[in-house]
């Protein structure tokens, strides 16, 4: 099976809240990715996770 089949997990961790950079603070989406979580493909999902760990080592802001 390929990354693309798999179902991807949901980074949520159950505390919602926003900073000023639009950023939840413990999962490290931004406010869209939330809310387009559930329509997003696979692929969309790997791109947000790939953001995600670019946000935690603090390469990209947003």
């Amino acid at each position: 099976m390929s990354e693309l089949e798999k179902k991807v997990p949901n980074p949520c961790v159950g505390v919602c809240a926003l900073d000023e950079n639009d950023l939840c603070i413990a999962c490290q989406r931004s406010g869209m990715e939330i809310a387009e979580w559930g329509v997003f493909s696979n692929e969309e999902k790997l791109e947000v996770w790939e953001k995600i760990k670019r946000r935690e080592k603090g390469e990209i802001v947003k």
